[in-house]
């Protein structure tokens, strides 16, 4: 999984649900037997037996629901004798709970099966998300890495946002990107994109001549499977290159938001004066690549981000004010700075997160201060 941790479940709190999931069918049964025994003669409340292998086919397994089922039939046999119920009502009544208990059954069958499969899918999007979208190393060359990643949908782990950052000869690369629209035709964008930076990353002489090489790559997918949506969609990009023998950042956008770079405690956004077009739009006119360079000192921070950061809206409207939650955090962690943007977004949002959202903080640690030297021998008299 990709650090941010967007997903953080409870285990006691699971636990305990499905422990009481499980007892629910046995609280039942021992409710209507009690109802049943203490209530005056002619009025009996075993017909309510049925709820235990009904609510066994919920948590339990198949031999379970069944013997639930039985259980509920053997009860009912218990409570007629002490009753002393008539013959024919006893029958009528144990047909009854036999067709639920077949039915509950038939259901907990499914249900299992269903959970199967669900956990075999769950699995194998595992593996694709190692594959497309890989864990970031926590540290590159001289900076940091942490990185918030949410696919906005249910149950999603990959989403239209994607991220990579590779180390490469004298110095790291980090792309960030966001594909038009949301669902499987952005992820399979998505993964186009990330598969020709992969291949690029590391030779190419330059961002622009990266940035390129991306554009070709989307092209010629595009060219292979015309009707896929690969053809049809665009994406923004945010390219970043930090040399290691330099303390700056260089950076070319591709229709993406700008970062934003904390310094001595402040907080600006860096200004990209000649954005490119988003990708897949570039043959809409003549396009050119405009490398900007900032500097990018020890204990700086940039902050990249999709646009399902600075476009959430609280219920008024208003979008997610990000430079001035930022500069709140600037004295925390870097470890920390996402986690709290991630509940600070899920607060704010009138409907949650209802887009993608990925956001990496790049850090450069402050240089340790100098030991201090050996003290100068004292002067002879």
């Amino acid at each position: 999984m990709p650090t941010g941790g967007h997903r953080v479940p409870s285990p006691a709190g699971t636990r305990t649900q499905f422990n009481l999931g499980l007892a629910l069918p046995f609280l039942a049964l021992a409710l209507v037997a009690v109802a049943d025994l203490i209530t005056s003669q002619g009025q009996h409340f075993d017909r309510l037996l049925v709820i235990g292998p009904a609510l066994a086919a919920i948590t339990w397994s198949v031999r379970g629901t069944l013997a639930i089922g039985l259980l509920s039939m053997v009860l009912r046999l218990v409570l007629a004798v002490a009753q002393d119920d008539p013959v024919t009502e006893t029958v009528s009544a144990e047909l009854v709970l036999a067709a639920v208990t077949v039915a509950a059954v038939w259901v907990s069958q499914a249900r299992t099966n269903y959970e199967r499969d669900l956990r075999d899918v769950m699995a194998v999007a595992e593996v694709v998300q190692r594959v497309v979208l890989r864990p970031l190393a926590p540290r590159l060359g001289g900076v940091e890495l942490h990185l918030l990643y949410v696919a906005a949908a249910a149950k999603a782990r990959i989403g239209g946002d994607f991220y990579e950052a590779v180390r490469v000869p004298g110095g790291v690369r980090v792309m960030l990107g966001d594909v038009q629209g949301k669902g499987l035709g952005a992820v399979e964008t998505a993964s186009v994109l990330l598969g020709a930076y992969r291949a690029a990353v590391t030779d190419a002489p330059d961002l622009a001549a990266l940035a390129d090489r991306l554009e070709e790559g989307l092209a010629r997918y595009g060219a292979w499977d015309p009707d896929s949506d690969a053809a049809e969609r665009f994406a923004t990009v945010l390219l970043l290159e930090l040399p290691d023998d330099r303390h700056v950042a260089r950076l070319l956008s591709c229709g993406h938001p700008a970062p934003l770079r904390q310094h001595d405690g402040q907080v600006r956004t860096v200004p990209l004066t000649d954005p490119s077009l988003p990708l897949n739009l570039a043959g809409l006119c003549a396009s050119r690549h405009h490398v900007e360079e900032v500097p990018f000192l020890p204990g700086d921070r940039l902050l990249l981000f999709t646009d399902g950061v600075s476009e959430t809206r609280d219920r008024a409207g208003d979008f997610y004010p990000l430079e001035e939650r930022l500069r709140r955090w600037t004295d925390e962690p870097g470890d920390r700075v996402l986690p709290l943007l991630h509940q600070d977004l899920t607060v704010y949002g009138a409907d949650g997160l209802d887009d993608d959202v990925a956001a990496l903080l790049v850090v450069r640690p402050p240089e340790p201060a100098a030991a201090p030297g050996p003290a100068a021998p004292a002067a002879l008299p």
